[in-house]
């Protein structure tokens, strides 16, 4: 293929494709935001960026109309937060710029890893303070309230920390309020959030402690074979006609 035909399929590609931007200063708000973003039109959730100072940016991508829409419904959810900061869409942006920036191949690179949390399809309960000690306060009453489990936990600058709990609705609902009453009662609670059904593609950009991943598996087989047997090694008699007459008679 020529240098013009490549360069023609590449613009081919991207040329009803878009890029989504929205921006938020909390983590629990992104997460809510790129959850509502995924269930208002058809895109794909590349990840998140933090550039720290509590900003963070939720990533999509997708046919232009279709972002578009995206967006408008996320950036409508993070002002009912009070934590919106900027959007922006991209209609057909140059591939110089999706190699760039971390837009493109990070969708594959997490779709494409060898695991997977046991955690998966369960409700997801963020709470967000200002200081660690706060976030730590927390994640223990949230531990001893119902039965959940911590999953990870997020910095993205700022002293925002989030502590991030799996389990039933009901349980992360109880557990969530738990945690809101403990990090008041130590510091600064910044906010909260609470993910019933979470699709797939946010599952993917979640941060997950690695004690929660497991790695795939080849399926094994109970194979009844036996072990080889070794081949035994041959050694040559003596001719016994050769022997002295004396050695016979004694034998």
């Amino acid at each position: 293929m020529d240098a013009y035909n490549v360069h023609t399929s590449r613009r081919d590609i991207f040329r009803d494709s878009a890029l989504g931007l929205v921006s938020t200063i909390s983590f629990p708000a992104i997460v809510g935001t790129a959850d509502m973003m995924l269930k208002s039109a058809g895109v794909h959730l590349v990840g998140y960026e933090k550039i720290g100072s509590g900003h963070c940016t939720a990533i999509v991508r997708g046919a232009i109309a279709d972002v578009r829409l995206a967006v408008e419904a996320g950036e409508q959810t993070a002002k009912q937060f009070d934590q919106f900061v900027s959007s922006l869409v991209i209609p057909r942006p140059f591939p110089n710029l999706e190699v760039v920036l971390p837009i493109n191949n990070r969708l594959r690179a997490i779709t494409e890893d060898g695991t997977y949390s046991r955690l998966s399809n369960q409700a997801v309960g963020l709470v967000e303070t200002r200081g660690f000690p706060a976030m730590v306060g927390a994640a223990d009453a949230m531990l001893k309230a119902a039965d959940v489990q911590l999953a990870a936990y997020e910095k993205i600058g700022s002293g925002l920390c989030t502590a991030i709990i799996r389990g039933s609705v009901a349980n992360v609902a109880v557990a969530v309020e738990a945690g809101m009453y403990e990090a008041e009662r130590i510091g600064e609670l910044n906010a909260v959030m609470v993910i019933p059904r979470p699709l797939d593609e946010l599952e993917q950009t979640l941060p997950v402690a690695s004690c929660w991943l497991e790695e795939r598996q080849p399926v094994r087989l109970p194979l009844n074979i036996k072990e080889p047997v070794m081949e035994a090694e041959l050694l040559e008699l003596p001719d016994l006609s050769t022997l002295p007459v004396k050695i016979q008679e004694e034998s």
